[in-house]
């Protein structure tokens, strides 16, 4: 039996959040599977968190190069993955991405998934070189017209084969995106299971994630459980199983780490929606359950947080002079210590980018419980 303490310390070892290691951007984000980048400055923050020395220009230079790119993947959000990595995943979530993508909205357009299956392959024509969104849907609206211009695209931008090329500005994409076509072989068609792709994913997400449940599988990829119990049946073998700490069966690679739940784990400033608050059915692994409603709002918004001792503590936000750590329970003066060291760092990456980061979530700090609050 794994105990709670020892999945959280299995989660925070993949994820290098034991220990900084030395690695290149495109190693490091192949290590942890995926890191979530619905906001621009998302991927950099998480890889200041996980890797020694962390250089932004390096990221830069893999998303301008396109060994790293962003698309949307899984639970049909905005991922920045390996290049290599890219293809197998976006064959996973094909079913995924053809129910929701090409659903009501769509629909309501007067499309069908025929009508996508025509259009896409003309689509990733016309982006074979970066696209503003602008430019994208001026091409659907010449190609179907205004009344079905916007359900159209609601639906091809996520649908389509499509990665978002880099605008510039600090972390090198702004909330304007453009696309490009991702360029990675035939397109997918219909909403088959891809067996092959979705094991795939399931090991990789063992590797970066695991121990973990069926459930916990499909919450990552918003995939069906069905298909996931099927791949981890022909798995058999390759994945070993064990009793969680709920008595539910729990899936993991055989070589997986897994450290002593006694394993110290460092304080960490996490990034909005970073992705090992929200790669669990059961996000007790890493949120204390009175706090995630704190931590995540009803509308999405998952704030970036305080960890200490490997569970989130609070919340933080840049402030004039330092970081401002809202702590939702008393923090020893250890925790505190750790907790400045990494503000600094963190302010000098700011300051070179961005000393306003996240600023127009900062709405939600007015509806906090009153906390202990202090500028690091």
């Amino acid at each position: 039996m794994i105990t709670a303490r020892e999945l959280n310390r299995a989660s925070l070892s993949r994820q290098l959040l034991l220990e900084r290691e030395r690695l290149t951007v495109p190693d490091a984000i192949r290590r942890v599977v995926a890191l979530q980048a619905q906001h621009p400055a998302s991927p950099y923050l998480a890889l200041w968190n996980r890797v020694t020395d962390f250089a932004p220009a390096e990221l830069d230079a893999a998303f301008i190069g396109r060994a790293v790119v962003k698309a949307t993947l899984m639970r049909i959000t905005l991922h920045a993955v390996h290049a290599e990595d890219y293809p197998v995943l976006r064959t996973a979530m094909q079913p995924t991405l053809y129910a929701s993508r090409l659903g009501f909205r769509f629909a309501e357009a007067g499309l069908t998934p025929a009508d996508a299956d025509e259009l896409v392959p003309e689509l990733l024509a016309f982006a074979r070189r970066p696209r503003t969104s602008a430019e994208m849907q001026a091409w659907v609206e010449e190609r179907l017209g205004a009344e079905r211009k916007d359900g159209a695209w609601w639906g091809l931008k996520a649908y389509a084969p499509l990665h978002h090329a880099p605008t510039g500005g600090p972390w090198s994409f702004g909330f304007r995106p453009s696309f490009v076509a991702a360029g990675t072989g035939p397109v997918p068609e219909g909403r088959a299971v891809d067996s092959h792709a979705l094991r795939t994913l399931i090991l990789r997400y063992l590797a970066g994630f695991g121990p973990a449940s069926v459930a916990d599988v499909a919450q990552f990829a918003m995939v069906r459980r069905g298909p996931v119990r099927e791949a981890l049946r022909a798995l058999d073998g390759a994945v070993e199983q064990f009793q969680g700490p709920d008595g539910g069966t729990l899936f993991d690679l055989p070589a997986g780490p897994r450290p002593p739940e006694d394993t110290p784990a460092p304080p960490r400033l996490m990034a909005m929606w970073d992705s090992i608050l929200l790669a669990y059915a059961d996000r007790s692994r890493v949120i204390p359950p009175a706090y995630r409603p704190l931590v995540i709002r009803r509308n999405g918004d998952v704030l970036p947080t305080l960890l200490v001792d490997g569970y989130v503590a609070g919340v933080w936000r840049p402030v004039d002079g330092g970081i401002a750590a809202t702590a939702f329970h008393p923090l020893p003066p250890a925790a505190w210590d750790g907790l400045a060291a990494e503000a600094h760092s963190l302010r000098a990456l700011l300051d070179d980018r961005d000393v306003k980061v996240y600023s127009r979530h900062h709405h939600w700090w007015a509806k906090l419980p009153e906390a202990e609050v202090r500028t690091l």
